[in-house]
Protein backbone atom coordinates (compact mmCIF):
# COMPACT_ATOMS: atom_id res chain seq x y z
CA UNK A 1 0.00 0.00 0.00
CA UNK A 2 1.57 2.95 -1.22
CA UNK A 3 1.22 6.41 0.44
CA UNK A 4 -0.62 8.58 -2.07
CA UNK A 5 1.11 12.17 -2.70
CA UNK A 6 -0.90 15.06 -3.70
CA UNK A 7 0.86 18.18 -5.32
CA UNK A 8 -0.66 21.28 -6.31
CA UNK A 9 0.88 23.75 -8.80
CA UNK A 10 0.73 27.21 -8.32
CA UNK A 11 1.42 30.33 -10.06
CA UNK A 12 -0.49 33.67 -10.46
CA UNK A 13 -2.93 33.01 -13.01
CA UNK A 14 -2.74 28.99 -14.05
CA UNK A 15 -2.17 29.95 -17.60
CA UNK A 16 1.24 29.26 -18.46
CA UNK A 17 3.94 27.62 -15.78
CA UNK A 18 1.62 25.78 -13.39
CA UNK A 19 -0.33 24.00 -16.24
CA UNK A 20 2.92 23.36 -18.02
CA UNK A 21 4.31 21.90 -14.26
CA UNK A 22 1.27 19.97 -14.36
CA UNK A 23 1.48 18.53 -18.10
CA UNK A 24 5.12 17.74 -17.13
CA UNK A 25 4.72 16.36 -13.84
CA UNK A 26 1.61 14.39 -14.68
CA UNK A 27 3.77 13.08 -18.14
CA UNK A 28 6.52 11.71 -15.70
CA UNK A 29 4.28 9.95 -13.01
CA UNK A 30 2.57 8.48 -15.90
CA UNK A 31 5.78 6.63 -17.50
CA UNK A 32 7.02 5.63 -14.22
CA UNK A 33 3.36 4.35 -13.25
CA UNK A 34 2.92 6.26 -10.10
CA UNK A 35 -0.84 7.59 -11.44
CA UNK A 36 -2.20 5.54 -8.91
CA UNK A 37 -0.44 7.75 -5.67
CA UNK A 38 0.05 10.80 -7.24
CA UNK A 39 -2.41 13.97 -7.52
CA UNK A 40 -1.15 15.97 -9.72
CA UNK A 41 -3.97 19.76 -9.92
CA UNK A 42 -2.62 23.47 -10.82
CA UNK A 43 -4.07 26.44 -10.08
CA UNK A 44 -3.43 30.29 -9.56
CA UNK A 45 -2.93 32.87 -6.67
CA UNK A 46 -5.50 34.85 -8.31
CA UNK A 47 -8.63 34.47 -10.88
CA UNK A 48 -7.48 36.33 -13.89
CA UNK A 49 -8.46 33.74 -16.70
CA UNK A 50 -10.52 31.28 -14.09
CA UNK A 51 -11.96 28.92 -16.54
CA UNK A 52 -10.39 29.25 -19.38
CA UNK A 53 -7.33 26.54 -21.09
CA UNK A 54 -3.94 27.45 -20.86
CA UNK A 55 -2.36 30.17 -22.58
CA UNK A 56 -1.52 29.56 -26.17
CA UNK A 57 2.12 29.85 -26.16
CA UNK A 58 2.33 27.56 -23.41
CA UNK A 59 0.44 25.24 -24.88
CA UNK A 60 2.40 24.99 -28.10
CA UNK A 61 6.35 24.67 -25.99
CA UNK A 62 4.33 21.79 -24.36
CA UNK A 63 3.04 20.19 -27.07
CA UNK A 64 6.44 20.69 -29.07
CA UNK A 65 8.50 18.29 -26.29
CA UNK A 66 5.35 16.01 -26.04
CA UNK A 67 3.32 16.86 -22.86
CA UNK A 68 -0.50 18.07 -23.98
CA UNK A 69 -2.60 20.81 -21.62
CA UNK A 70 -4.97 21.26 -23.62
CA UNK A 71 -7.06 19.70 -21.27
CA UNK A 72 -6.38 21.88 -18.30
CA UNK A 73 -8.93 24.55 -17.07
CA UNK A 74 -7.66 27.76 -14.99
CA UNK A 75 -8.59 28.28 -11.32
CA UNK A 76 -7.95 29.50 -8.23
CA UNK A 77 -6.20 28.74 -5.10
CA UNK A 78 -9.18 27.83 -2.67
CA UNK A 79 -8.82 27.24 0.98
CA UNK A 80 -9.67 23.87 0.76
CA UNK A 81 -6.48 23.03 -1.31
CA UNK A 82 -3.98 23.24 1.66
CA UNK A 83 -6.42 20.68 3.18
CA UNK A 84 -6.11 18.41 0.35
CA UNK A 85 -2.42 18.82 -1.00
CA UNK A 86 0.83 17.52 0.68
CA UNK A 87 3.00 19.82 -1.52
CA UNK A 88 1.46 23.20 -2.54
CA UNK A 89 4.20 24.25 -5.32
CA UNK A 90 5.12 28.07 -6.31
CA UNK A 91 6.61 29.27 -9.07
CA UNK A 92 7.90 32.60 -7.58
CA UNK A 93 8.19 34.38 -4.78
CA UNK A 94 5.09 36.96 -5.18
CA UNK A 95 3.10 33.16 -4.71
CA UNK A 96 5.26 31.75 -2.51
CA UNK A 97 4.72 35.01 -0.60
CA UNK A 98 0.45 34.85 -1.19
CA UNK A 99 -0.20 31.52 -0.79
CA UNK A 100 1.57 31.55 2.98
CA UNK A 101 -0.64 34.89 3.54
CA UNK A 102 -3.48 32.64 2.61
CA UNK A 103 -2.60 29.46 4.09
CA UNK A 104 -3.16 28.71 7.78
CA UNK A 105 0.23 28.14 9.87
CA UNK A 106 -0.14 24.78 10.05
CA UNK A 107 0.05 24.22 6.46
CA UNK A 108 3.42 26.22 5.85
CA UNK A 109 5.35 23.37 5.65
CA UNK A 110 3.73 22.27 2.26
CA UNK A 111 4.47 25.48 0.40
CA UNK A 112 7.59 25.19 -1.60
CA UNK A 113 9.16 26.65 -4.51
CA UNK A 114 8.93 24.13 -7.65
CA UNK A 115 12.91 25.11 -8.45
CA UNK A 116 13.71 24.08 -4.79
CA UNK A 117 13.98 20.19 -6.67
CA UNK A 118 15.88 21.37 -9.56
CA UNK A 119 19.29 19.32 -10.31
CA UNK A 120 20.58 21.39 -13.02
CA UNK A 121 19.30 24.77 -12.85
CA UNK A 122 20.24 27.25 -10.26
CA UNK A 123 17.49 29.38 -10.36
CA UNK A 124 15.53 29.71 -7.23
CA UNK A 125 12.01 30.46 -9.22
CA UNK A 126 10.89 30.28 -12.70
CA UNK A 127 10.69 33.73 -14.49
CA UNK A 128 6.77 34.57 -15.83
CA UNK A 129 6.60 33.71 -19.24
CA UNK A 130 3.57 35.48 -20.31
CA UNK A 131 4.39 38.80 -20.27
CA UNK A 132 7.66 37.99 -22.87
CA UNK A 133 8.52 35.99 -25.77
CA UNK A 134 8.01 32.36 -27.06
CA UNK A 135 11.45 31.65 -26.00
CA UNK A 136 10.73 32.38 -22.45
CA UNK A 137 7.84 29.66 -22.52
CA UNK A 138 10.67 27.12 -23.76
CA UNK A 139 12.92 28.45 -20.79
CA UNK A 140 10.52 28.13 -18.07
CA UNK A 141 9.76 24.62 -19.25
CA UNK A 142 13.44 23.80 -19.03
CA UNK A 143 13.55 24.54 -15.71
CA UNK A 144 10.13 22.39 -14.70
CA UNK A 145 11.50 19.73 -16.32
CA UNK A 146 14.49 19.55 -14.17
CA UNK A 147 12.32 20.27 -11.10
CA UNK A 148 9.83 17.86 -11.85
CA UNK A 149 12.17 15.07 -12.68
CA UNK A 150 13.43 15.91 -9.02
CA UNK A 151 10.09 15.91 -7.58
CA UNK A 152 9.36 12.61 -9.08
CA UNK A 153 12.23 10.84 -6.79
CA UNK A 154 10.24 12.31 -3.85
CA UNK A 155 7.23 10.83 -5.00
CA UNK A 156 8.67 7.82 -5.86
CA UNK A 157 10.42 7.50 -2.40
CA UNK A 158 7.26 8.26 -0.66
CA UNK A 159 5.42 5.51 -2.40
CA UNK A 160 8.14 2.71 -1.89
CA UNK A 161 8.29 3.97 2.07
CA UNK A 162 5.18 2.88 2.61
CA UNK A 163 5.16 0.03 0.43
CA UNK A 164 8.33 -1.49 2.46
CA UNK A 165 6.48 -0.66 5.77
Amino acid sequence: MAMPTRVLFVCMGNICRSPMAHGVFRHLVRQSGLEDVVKIESAGTHAYHEGEPPDRRAQAAAIKRGYDISDLTARKVSDTDFDQFDMILAMDWDNLSLLQHQAAKRHHHKIQLLMRFAGEHESATIPDPYPASVQAFDQALDYIEDACSGLLEVARRRATQVAAA
